[in-house]
This record gives C-alpha cells, sequence and structure tokens, in this order.
C-alpha cells in the first residue's frame, strides 16, 4: 500500500507522515518551496522524511510571492504577533495563502495516482484557532470528489483517498497521538517567521506553546529559545 503524505515539516504534519507509517504505507513525503516566508520548514521536512524513513521525499518549487496575498507570501503584510486565542478566533488571519491547500492536493493527486498510491494524507484541522477554509470538512468533501471525478483512478471505480486524521482532534490531542508515535517533536519546525529559532510569539508558535504548557510539558522544539 502506497500513500502521499504532504509534509511541511511542523507539529501536525509530521504526527500525519508518522501515523500513515504506523499503519502500513509505503510513504511518500510531498513538500513545496513557494518561496514562503518561513521556508525554513523546509529543513524540518527533510529532517523528519529521513527519520520516519519514507520511500521517497520530493519537493516542489513554485512562487506564489507573484501575487502574494498573504503574510506568508508578501513581506508588505505584517505577520500577527502576540495575539491571544480569542483574537485568533475572531477571522480568517493574514497568514491564509490563497487557495494553498488546493494547489497542494492538486500536486499531491498527480503524484498519487502516478505511482498508483491509494491514499493522500493531510494534516488539516478544523479545529484550529486559524479557521482556514481549505482546512474544514466540507472543503475535504468537495476535494475527495474532484480526486475521483478528475482521474483515471477515480473513474474506474478506485478513487484515491483523502485522509485527515487530525481533521477533529485538538492541539493537544494531536501532541499526544504524535507522542505514542514517536515523533521527534525537537526537529519540527512551526513558526511563521523568517527566523532560524522560533519567535514564539506569531500565531502558530503561541498555539503551539500553549498546547504542550497545557499538557504540562516544555516543547522540545521551542527549549532553546526558552
Amino acid at each position: 500500500m502506497k500513500a502521499v503524505i504532504l509534509l511541511s515539516g511542523g507539529l501536525d504534519s509530521s504526527t500525519v507522515l508518522y501515523l500513515a507509517k504506523s499503519e502500513g504505507y509505503s510513504c511518500y513525503a510531498l513538500s513545496f518551496d513557494y518561496q514562503q516566508r518561513h521556508r525554513r520548514e523546509l529543513e524540518a521536512a527533510s529532517a523528519i522524511a529521513s527519520a520516519v524513513g519514507v520511500v521517497e521525499h520530493q519537493v516542489v518549487s513554485f512562487d506564489l510571492r507573484l501575487w502574494g496575498g498573504s503574510a506568508l507570501t508578501d513581506d508588505r503584510i505584517a505577520l500577527p504577533q502576540e495575539r491571544n486565542l480569542a483574537q485568533m478566533s475572531e477571522s480568517i488571519p493574514v497568514t491564509y495563502v490563497p487557495a494553498r491547500n488546493t494547489i497542494f492536493l492538486s500536486f499531491a493527486l498527480a503524484y498519487a495516482e502516478a505511482i498508483e498510491a491509494n491514499r493522500v494524507y493531510i494534516g488539516v484541522n478544523a479545529l484550529d484557532y486559524s479557521g482556514y477554509p481549505d482546512c474544514r470538512p466540507d472543503y475535504i468533501e468537495a476535494m475527495q470528489s474532484v480526486f475521483r471525478l478528475g482521474t483515471k483512478q477515480g473513474r474506474e471505480g478506485d478513487p484515491i483517498e483523502i485522509v485527515t486524521p487530525l481533521i477533529d482532534l485538538k492541539k493537544t490531542e494531536i501532541i499526544q497521538l504524535g507522542d505514542r508515535l514517536g515523533v521527534p517533536w525537537a526537529q519540527t519546525w512551526s513558526c511563521y517567521s523568517g527566523d532560524r529559532v522560533p519567535c514564539g510569539t506569531c500565531d502558530s508558535c503561541r498555539l503551539r506553546l500553549a498546547a504542550f504548557e497545557e499538557l504540562g510539558v516544555v516543547d522540545p522544539g521551542m527549549r532553546d529559545r526558552l
């Protein structure tokens, strides 16, 4: 059994990769260099892919800075800092990258069909305070229809399945799952800033720190900063 796993190198996608491996799949990791502010995450993705032992790790390059529209692809848009959880949940944040998961899943679908994979794993989470529109169940359902209707494999009755094992989990539950699977948190990267060490103040860092704190442990990926 083969599976393509979308791997950013962050907490969620790393957990999903380890889960797919534990479920017996031959794992093909897929990462993206879209000239994001936090390209440091690609180093984490490479480390995680090596740690778990994937069959192949592909990095696809393209430039979403061509049209920006996000704090992650346009340096003129300020990165939100020091926001509490209530502020994060007020609206879709400027760190949302237009249609990013649609782009990612399209590449994953092409890759999966080319290697005759059964599944595409993606670490979207509908309970995350960021509330990105392309991380919600109705969006995934719509993309599953695309997978079925837009491929030879799907039209012949064997559609590639989109698997979203984290979609209904709290961040603390994701960490607990990752602990059971042996995810090396110190090698993962969640920070949105372009620095070499986690900033600890962007939305992604604060969500991660809050979850580890709730579990009563120090985040291994933040220990050097703290």
